[in-house]
């Protein structure tokens, strides 16, 4: 399992809504991103690899759900490269489950 399925958070009034992850950068600092899991899924099903594209579809879709990811490249940089670690995490969990 990975970090941000263990870090999930939910509400116990409130409609069911997308979950919560902990996204970890080199150097300790952490961000919080809600719907990673649904848009891993969702690439997935569409059957992406892991790629630099991916990783830009990925900030893109949390973008749309008005998650901040910052302007500048070298932030941008460093989050595709975490979302792509967490989809390489995604993938080999399915890969592994279908053995």
């Amino acid at each position: 399992m990975s970090d941000y399925n263990k870090q999930k958070e939910s509400c116990c009034c409130s409609p069911s809504t997308l979950g919560l992850c902990m996204l970890a950068f080199p150097g300790g600092t952490q961000a919080r991103v809600m719907g990673l899991d649904e848009i891993l899924a969702a690439i997935y099903a569409e059957g992406r690899q892991v790629s630099v594209e991916t990783g830009e579809e990925i900030i893109k879709r949390l973008e749309a759900l008005s998650n901040y990811i910052p302007s500048s490249d070298r932030a941008r940089k460093e989050y595709a490269y975490v979302l792509l670690k967490e989809y390489r995490k995604y993938v080999k969990g399915r890969t592994d489950n279908n053995r």
